[in-house]
């Protein structure tokens, strides 16, 4: 069995993908450490759900936060190296996310209203993981802000993940969530 520790780490850098070396408080850390945050939020969602194809949903967007971190992982200066030499995050990605959410709706509208997060186990996960995403978006924009190589459908994708989150933790929480009105 390989051993899980390299400990080339142990100098306060992490490698990217493709090489090169960065902080481990580097913002690019920072960015793609909180994806993974919201993947292990989104797997304590699938975990307390009962409904297989919300559980089915949340998985495949776990698997699609992988990506993302890979994307914000990536040598900037190495990136030709990938598929094609394009981003692993697409515009295509958002726009089915985007989709996801105009279904949903129309199935079943969202409240008029502020919501209190907590109705039951998995939609008060899938809102933690909604306030996770919301995080790694402002990570995302402070990396922009200082001028730093980043594929800008990431920024677009983790916006609309979390609008999706959203009304998939409505969905959870069916009826039984109460509004900031009572």
């Amino acid at each position: 069995m390989p051993r899980i520790y390299t400990k080339t780490g142990d100098d306060g850098t992490t490698g990217l993908l493709y090489g090169g070396r960065v902080p481990k408080d580097d913002l690019v850390t920072e960015a793609y450490g909180i994806t993974d945050e919201a993947v292990a939020a989104l797997g304590l969602a699938r975990s307390l759900t009962t409904d297989d194809a919300m559980a089915e949903q949340i998985l495949e967007l776990q698997r699609e936060l992988f990506v993302v971190g890979a994307d914000l992982a990536t040598n900037p200066d190495e990136r030709a190296k990938l598929v094609g030499g394009v981003s692993l995050v697409t515009s295509e990605m958002t726009a089915r996310l985007e989709s996801r959410i105009d279904a949903s709706v129309a199935e079943r509208p969202l409240p008029d209203a502020f919501i209190v997060p907590g109705a039951s186990p998995s939609s008060a996960a899938l809102d933690v993981a909604r306030a996770t995403i919301r995080r790694a978006e402002r990570a995302v924009v402070a990396l922009e802000r200082a001028e730093r190589a980043v594929n800008p459908d990431v920024r677009r994708y983790l916006n609309r993940l979390s609008d999706l989150l959203f009304v998939l933790a409505r969905w959870e929480a069916g009826e039984s969530e109460p509004t900031s009105r009572g």
